[in-house]
């Protein structure tokens, strides 16, 4: 089948590295993309993604950022979805109950309040540079402005980040969801979005889903890719994911993606 759309995850799925796409990936974008739409889908802020967008050279087209929660085409706002200010002010008080902080996302605006190897760390896979200023300073101006986080990063240790996730899917589970992006990370997303939802919106006619082909390696991948007409893990995709999906490809190292398409899309 000739498949229209190629929605794919970034971090541990497109990207050959963590940062960026490799020179293979480029050259494979460059061959389908006029027979194929390429939407780029991830839990990213938005500046962290059109880095890529360009890279690829597709800043022509859509991006889901947020997990869904916020959907652009170019300056164009299509979606936004936020979580409450009475909700991040509660999850704010737990994780400091637990010594966890917190990263709070807005369209392209992220805020920690201290700049840890956590916080260096994603500066530097992703581009992007964050506010420095009290979680609680950022919540007050936020009330002011009313408005609300499209994402929370909790970080953490994994002894705390375990004990935490427990209790945040009970106190808030049928309001939002929460991954574990990794033992020490937990992702906060409204419950009401997923990057399935935000395709869906993208393209909602009803053969729409049937002329995807996903890719993906975690677990907010998981209902993309069971979803679409092909879903694809990449081999270094969690045990969850690959179970769910159509085909396994290589890993993202090993440019699983670019080595699908090649195999798999030709016009």
């Amino acid at each position: 089948m000739q498949y229209k759309t190629l929605c794919s995850d970034l971090d541990g799925t497109l990207l050959t590295t963590k940062s960026d796409v490799s020179d293979f990936t480029i050259a494979e974008i460059a061959r389908i993309k006029k027979h194929v739409q390429i939407i780029l889908v991830s839990a990213r802020m938005p500046k962290a993604m059109t880095y890529l967008q360009r890279r690829l050279g597709i800043e022509n087209e859509p991006i889901i950022c947020y997990n869904g929660a916020f959907i652009l085409h170019g300056s164009n706002e299509i979606a936004s979805t936020i979580i409450p200010i009475e909700h991040l002010e509660a999850i704010h008080d737990l994780a400091s109950f637990h010594f966890i902080k917190l990263g709070l996302y807005y369209k392209n605006e992220w805020y920690v309040d201290e700049n840890t190897e956590r916080v260096r760390k994603e500066i530097a896979y992703t581009q992007a540079t964050p506010f420095f200023r009290e979680t609680r300073d950022t919540l007050l101006d936020w009330k002011e402005r009313a408005v609300g986080a499209h994402k929370i990063m909790l970080m953490g240790q994994k002894t705390n980040t375990d004990r935490i996730f427990p209790e945040l899917q009970q106190k808030w589970g049928h309001q939002l969801h929460f991954y574990r992006s990794n033992d020490t990370l937990i992702e906060v997303a409204p419950k009401t979005v997923s990057k399935l939802s935000a395709i869906e919106q993208l393209l909602p006619s009803a053969t729409g889903l049937r002329n995807v082909i996903a890719f993906g390696d975690n677990y907010n991948d998981i209902e993309m890719l069971k979803k679409v007409g092909l879903g694809v893990a990449v081999a270094n995709a969690r045990e969850e994911v690959q179970s769910v999906a159509d085909r396994i490809t290589l890993k993202n190292t090993e440019d699983g993606v670019a080595h699908f398409i090649k195999e798999h899309l030709l016009f």
